[in-house]
């Protein structure tokens, strides 16, 4: 059986139910285990599998009727059998690798499901660059499914990116097969403020009967949230507290709990359940962003679970925020999420439900990693030139384009400076007062240099600005062409020389992140696809990414995941402050910003 081909339920409809009756042979049989049954939250002791055509077609107490000649039948040996886990919100970009790549690094830790949404691509290829990600996707022997991104630019008028989506586009991919909904509704705003595009975008979604994601990263919960959840996003997962889940689910919006390689919003937010009581079906697990370390070393959403059932959790209730919910959340509650008849056959052995060691993986019926190891296939597609060719500077880098200009005759200025919070999205709007050399402002103490420099269209543009929280040290500098969302290059320095090596660096090999210190390149993780992913297997671009970040901890830093709070410096919808190509914007007003609030 191919693992990438999987036929509908319709066309397979009277095998499966010839295989359930007892008059056809099933494909494989599971017995001898614990089922888990997140329909009905037990788990039913000696329960058997029969799987015909990649899909359930008996689950019960015996299935010895649907045993043939050639069917394959596997002993759990009293192992439970734990539907496949779905990641409900998640952008394959952020692992560094492409759809293909991040299907073999998380096939082993139990994921069989993925509802992506390309957005980081759509900024720098627009509906080229995410028709190429969905059909990679398309490929794999696991379930992949796209979001039709919403937002590129993510805030219009506060940033410019390579293209733009418009809802000529959304309403093109609702077309396409493996289109699941709109993603994420970052321009939050917009839909308050009723903007025909954004609320267009919507439409176009609504009318192809799909789900709208959501994005709403204001603490306010007044109003304006009651406005965006009228504008029709199904979900967030924006939620730091339990105050924010509570909110979303009353207002009909499932409450998407995230644990990435930078955020940690399941321990704060999962009270809602363990302690408040609230309905855990409208409760769903995800990641949002995980880099390619995170899933080689400690895993995909076996880890979210884990954690989960750390912070409190019943086992059976996290296991269903990471199947049953999801699915039922996106409408595939007839097709997957589940181990019952009809759906898709998707299961783990494990020997424990709370550690939850992942033995063996089947997706579609199709044994795909066992003990760790990846047994399948997960095909590539042939990535064009047009998406490796990306990083247009303008022209080479110096000091110069790094250097702050002081306001004329002041020794020291009140500088505003982004404030890094560790191991959350948002950041702080902090003011320091900085000195002045040679009528250049410089970093102190704990401040850095931050520079955004334009990589779409080769303007030459720099802007600069200052960042505290990362505790680096010496000469330095960190660039990334990951730069969410806008996807410009991103340098944070002790100096100016650093940072335009580091920059220049970037443009050379086509995008990746670079750490420099005393004038040498410590560590290059090469993201040659849109400056955003690399085509090398998983444990490669791991290992280049661990080397990145103990490099940024030579260089002073202390942060958990820093990376990742690198790459949101320029995330101009969840505040408080960002840079982009447009200046300093303050995300609680959406405006740009002076840099300085005036002589010290």
């Amino acid at each position: 059986m191919e693992t990438n081909k999987l036929k509908a339920w319709a066309e397979v409809a009277p095998r499966l139910v010839a295989v359930a009756a007892g008059r056809a042979s099933a494909d494989l049989v599971i017995r001898g285990g614990r089922l888990v049954n997140v329909q009905s939250r037990e788990v039913l002791d000696g329960w058997q599998v029969a799987v015909a055509e990649g899909r359930f077609a008996y689950v019960g107490p015996d299935a010895s009727h649907c045993i043939g000649a050639e069917t394959e039948v596997i002993e759990a040996d009293g192992r439970y059998l734990v539907p496949g886990l779905c990641d409900a919100h998640m952008h394959i970009e952020s692992g560094m690798l492409t759809p293909a790549g991040f299907a073999a690094a998380v096939i082993p830790h139990g994921t069989t499901t993925m509802f992506t949404d390309p957005h980081e691509i759509a900024n720098v290829l627009g509906l080229d660059g995410v028709r190429m990600m969905h059909d990679e996707a398309m490929l794999q022997p696991v379930s992949i499914f796209t979001q039709m991104p919403s937002c590129a630019p993510s805030a219009p008028g506060l940033e410019t990116t390579g293209y733009e989506i418009t809802p000529e586009d959304v309403a093109e991919a609702m077309g396409w097969p493996g289109i699941i909904g709109l993603g994420e509704m970052m321009n939050y705003p917009g839909v308050i403020n009723g903007d025909p595009k954004m609320l267009a975008e919507i439409a176009a979604t609504m009318r192809a009967g799909k789900v709208v994601g959501g994005h709403y990263a204001s603490p306010d919960r007044g109003v304006p949230f009651h406005a965006y959840a009228a504008g029709g996003p199904a979900d967030d997962h924006e939620g730091t507290g339990e105050a924010d889940a509570i909110a979303n689910v009353r207002q009909g919006m499932r409450a998407m709990l995230r644990l990435g390689s930078a955020w940690y919003d399941v321990e704060s937010q999962i009270t809602a359940v363990t302690e408040k009581g609230l309905d855990p079906r409208n409760f769903i697990l995800c990641t949002d962003d995980s880099h390619s370390g995170t899933l080689v070393n400690d895993g995909h959403m076996n880890r979210v679970v884990r954690h989960a059932i750390a912070c409190g959790c019943d086992p059976l209730v996290a296991l269903q925020m990471a199947t049953i919910n999801t699915a039922t959340h996106f409408g595939l509650e007839r097709e997957l999420g589940s181990i019952a008849p009809g759906r898709r056959a998707d299961v783990i052995l494990t020997s424990d439900l709370r550690d939850l060691p992942v033995e063996v993986v089947f997706a579609r019926g199709v044994k795909v990693a066992e003990a760790g190891r990846l047994l399948v296939e997960c095909p590539r597609y042939d990535w064009p030139e047009r998406a490796r060719n990306t990083v247009h500077l303008g022209h080479m880098l110096g000091a110069d384009d790094f250097a702050v200009p002081a306001p004329p005759g002041a020794n020291a200025v009140r500088a505003r400076v982004i404030g890094v919070v560790e191991n959350q999205a948002p950041t702080r709007a902090l003011t320091f007062e900085l000195p002045v050399t040679e009528g250049r402002v410089q970093p102190s103490g704990e401040v850095c240099h931050i520079a955004l420099v334009e990589r779409h269209r080769a303007t030459g543009k720099v802007v600069n600005g200052f960042v505290s929280g990362f505790g680096y040290t010496g000469n330095m500098a960190v660039a990334s062409t990951v730069a969410h969302d806008s996807h410009h290059m991103i340098v944070v320095g002790t100096d100016p020389a650093m940072m335009a090596a580091a920059a220049n660096r970037l443009a050379e090999v086509g995008g990746g992140v670079t750490v420099w210190k005393d004038g040498r390149e410590l560590a290059l993780v090469r993201l040659p696809i849109a400056g955003l992913m690399s085509d090398a297997p998983a444990v490669q671009v791991a290992q280049e990414a661990q080397a990145m970040v103990a490099a940024m901890q030579d260089c002073g830093c202390t942060l958990n995941n820093a990376y990742m709070q690198h790459s949101l410096l320029a995330l101009v919808v969840i505040p408080e402050l960002r840079i982009s190509d447009m200046g300093l914007v303050d995300v609680t007003r959406f405006e740009v910003t002076d840099l300085f609030e005036g002589n010290a």
